[in-house]
């Protein structure tokens, strides 16, 4: 009978210990309207300090699109709850802070679910459909949505909670327990990592705070730590700031510290280090290392920018304050040589087989193009930021987006729309693999126009969205009200380029709503004519040539432009004289722009000066020597031959 009585007793405790094992889905903030930075999931385990080994926390995506199928999921393998049995996924925003970090706007609103599964990541692949197979539990959520049948039958669960919360008063999903020990779950102000029915530890919160979000190298700045209660006993931690390149060599300052018994702050003033070294901008993170519990972070990772004052400048203009012919074509010898003799449609034929040569032309992702703007879109007057098309601006390097929120930042702008080309990415262009990893492509493979950076520049994240899809052209899109229009024969070049690359592109006269086309012709024409390709310009075609392995010949030879859409098509082409043939004078023409008069530095004898027209076209002939020339034209871009017994040079000129 005893033994008997022990088995029962054995039987029991081990279903107690099965039990206690359980993982439940405690609270779900899916959307603070707004802003989406505070969207966090708490789990559940019956007992505390539980290990969530062998757990997968899976989100499903119950859109029509979606299909009831996993869009994310995170292996929790590697950590505990707390104290309180709690451990909470979440954005930075998120206060106290989680214990297991998740990107911003990463849990959609609805309807949709979330569960956890015992086993491991690698059976969730994206797109695997809602199961009951190995699920520990579940919650079908909305967002004032329509109820999704088949997402609850898929998990086998009767009823949709929903998150009804307003920019005024955010809510969350919290699970409780009634008075009857049924589960209900109601909508209630968010309470990460506190017990929803406020039982448990009390923790006490330490919060992280800087006067400014940047600072100069050479500058201190002072940390404070403010606990949310004074501390009953002292509180040592440490901090930690490296991130990235930052690390213990670029600062200076203790990172050891106490909050004395009694009180609830201590500061710490950190000392950036001025060195001579171009790094570039770069971005410090205040971290917590070895707070124990009761004492939890209230935020951490908080990010401070380091602004390097060892930037370059190159000698070349931006495009709002273009110079020409200080950077030199890097295309090959005889790049071009095969479009000689040639007119129309084979002209046309002989430019795609340079451009799109199968044997050649290389294809990168597109998260290599962030790279590759990142060198092509450098801003001349700051080797640490970008040049901004549209907005005519330079920004950080570090800015960007990388969330949903797009102020401030910059990205990626296709001047010709995704949604215009049809072309879309794949798995693959989520992966920056660099330079020496790529695609083969040839003239068919549309895709690739997807992360072509020829038609690709960094823009205000802002504009872009501004944007949109719209077309060039008075009526859709010219750019933003106050600006210069610098960027339009850029743009214009661009897109022109991607119809010569790829088959199935075409840029029409007007406005269309057919995929694979896009206008107004008439208008990029005019764009070209009247901003021809500056050393701004000409440097990005060198270098996505070296990812490419293609060049944009409308920036090499712009005249090929009228040949090709303009007003020579049909004439047979010869290349035309090029302001990036070899120099073998050293001389300088300013000033550059000018009114009507040019100046030659370095000109120690007569000489004979020709001026020329983009297309070639000889203007004006003079025989100078007293190194002036009256220039008596129209404004725009000329080329300017100069010729002595001891060699020759071309400038290129913009008269004003």
């Amino acid at each position: 009978m005893l033994r008997y009585f022990l088995l029962i007793i054995l039987l029991f405790s081990t279903l107690i210990s099965i039990d206690a094992q359980d993982l439940i889905i405690n609270e779900l903030d899916a959307d603070t309207p707004g802003v989406d930075n505070q969207e966090f999931i708490e789990l559940k385990s019956i007992t505390p300090n539980f290990s969530t080994d062998g757990f997968v926390l899976v989100f499903f995506n119950g859109s029509t699109s979606g299909g009831d199928t996993s869009y994310l999921a995170y292996d929790l393998s590697g950590f505990t709850t707390d104290s309180n049995g709690l451990l909470v996924l979440g954005s930075t925003g998120v206060s106290p802070f989680p214990q297991i970090v998740i990107n911003e706007s990463v849990i959609q609103n609805g309807a949709d679910a979330v569960a956890i599964y015992s086993g491991t990541l690698d059976m969730f692949p994206g797109g695997t459909l809602a199961t009951q197979t190995n699920l520990i539990d579940a919650l079908v959520y909305g967002t004032n949505d329509a109820t999704d049948d088949g997402l609850l039958a898929l998990l086998g669960k009767t009823i949709q909670h929903n998150d009804n919360g307003t920019n005024a008063n955010p809510k969350s999903i919290q699970r409780f327990v009634d008075d009857m020990g049924d589960v209900i779950f109601s909508a209630e102000l968010p309470t990460p990592r506190m017990p929803n029915d406020g039982s448990g530890i009390v923790f006490n919160p330490v919060s992280i705070t800087v006067d400014q979000s940047d600072y100069n190298e050479g500058d201190s700045f002072t940390i404070t730590f403010t606990s949310e209660t004074n501390v009953t006993s002292d509180l040592n931690f440490n901090i930690n700031l490296d991130n990235g390149t930052f690390n213990i060599s670029d600062f200076s300052g203790d990172t050891n510290l106490t909050i004395p018994n009694g009180q609830n702050t201590i500061s710490t003033t950190i000392t950036l280090t001025d060195d001579t070294i171009d790094e570039g901008d770069e971005v410090l993170r205040i971290q917590f290392i070895d707070l124990v519990e009761p004492i939890i972070a209230s935020n951490n990772l908080v990010e401070v920018r380091v602004v390097d004052n060892d930037f370059t400048t190159a000698a070349w203009g931006t495009p709002v304050n273009p110079t020409f012919g200080l950077v030199t074509s890097t295309q090959p010898n005889g790049y071009y040589n095969s479009l000689d003799g040639l007119a129309d449609l084979d002209l046309r034929q002989a430019i795609q087989d340079i451009i799109a040569d199968p044997n050649v032309v290389r294809a990168q992702t597109y998260a290599d193009v962030i790279d590759i703007l990142k060198l092509a879109d450098q801003n001349p007057e700051n080797s640490n930021e970008v040049w901004l098309v549209y907005t005519e601006e330079g920004r950080s390097k570090l800015d960007f987006q990388t969330s949903s929120s797009n102020v401030g930042k910059w990205n990626r702008e296709h001047t010709f729309p995704l949604s215009r080309a049809g072309y879309n990415g794949i798995d693959a262009d989520d992966i920056a693999d660099g330079i020496d990893v790529f695609f083969l492509t040839e003239a068919d493979s549309l895709r690739h126009g997807y992360s072509d950076a020829h038609a690709l520049r960094a823009v205000d994240g802002s504009e872009n969205s501004s944007r949109g899809s719209r077309h060039y052209g008075a009526g859709e899109y010219i750019g933003p009200s106050g600006t210069l229009g610098s960027f339009r024969g850029d743009v214009a070049r661009g897109v022109l380029f991607l119809e010569l690359r790829y088959n199935g592109l075409e840029v029409i006269d007007g406005f269309t709503t057919s995929t694979g086309q896009m206008g107004d012709l008439a208008t990029l024409l005019d764009w070209h004519r009247n901003d021809p390709p500056d050393d701004f310009e000409m440097n990005r075609n060198n270098i996505v040539f070296e990812w490419q392995k293609n060049r944009n010949p409308l920036i090499d030879q712009p005249l090929l432009v009228e040949f090709i859409w303009g007003n020579r098509v049909g004439d047979v082409w010869q290349q035309t004289l090029s302001a990036n043939e070899n120099n073998t004078l050293n001389i300088d023409v300013y000033p550059n722009p000018t009114d009507d008069r040019i100046f030659i530095k370095g000109l120690n004898e007569p000489a004979e000066i020709k001026v020329f027209s983009v297309e070639g076209k000889e203007l004006l002939s003079e025989t100078v020597s007293n190194n002036t020339m009256d220039l008596k034209l129209s404004s725009g871009l000329y080329l300017i031959e100069i010729v002595t017994d001891k060699g020759s040079a071309i400038k290129r000129i913009i008269v004003k």
